[in-house]
C-alpha cells in the first residue's frame, strides 16, 4: 500500500467523522424523511405549503391531481412529521410542520441555483 503523505490529517478526519456521525437510528429517520420528500407530488406540495396554510382543495388548485390523490400524500407527509393540520370548522387546513422544512426546500434549489 501506498503510504499517503497527509496520512495522519486523514486518519485524524476519518475518526472525527466517525464520533460525529448520527446514530444509525438518526441516519434511518433522515433517510426515510428524505424519501418521503423525494416523490415530485409530494415535493409540489411541500412548495405549495411555503406559501402559508392551504386546504385540500387550494392544494388541489396549486399542484395538480385530484383531490383523492392529494390528500393521500398529505397523509403520508403528515405522518413522517413533515407537515401538519389543524381544523377550521369544517376545513382542515395544512401548514408545514416547522421552518426546517423550508430551509432544506431553500437549500435544495439553492443547490441547484434555482429562483423560486
Amino acid at each position: 500500500m501506498e503510504h499517503c503523505i497527509h496520512e495522519e490529517e486523514h486518519h485524524s478526519a476519518a475518526l472525527r467523522a466517525r464520533t460525529n456521525m448520527p446514530a444509525e437510528e438518526e441516519i434511518e429517520r433522515v433517510a426515510s424523511s428524505f424519501k418521503s420528500i423525494s416523490e415530485p407530488c409530494r415535493l409540489k406540495i411541500l412548495f405549495a405549503l411555503r406559501q402559508g396554510e392551504l386546504c385540500v382543495l387550494h392544494i388541489v388548485e396549486a399542484v395538480g391531481g385530484t383531490q383523492s390523490a392529494v390528500s393521500h400524500q398529505l397523509r403520508l407527509l403528515k405522518a413522517h412529521g413533515i407537515v401538519k393540520s389543524r381544523r377550521e370548522g369544517q376545513n382542515i387546513l395544512y401548514s408545514l410542520a416547522d421552518e426546517h422544512i423550508v430551509a432544506v426546500l431553500e437549500l435544495a434549489c439553492a443547490h441547484l441555483k434555482c429562483k423560486i
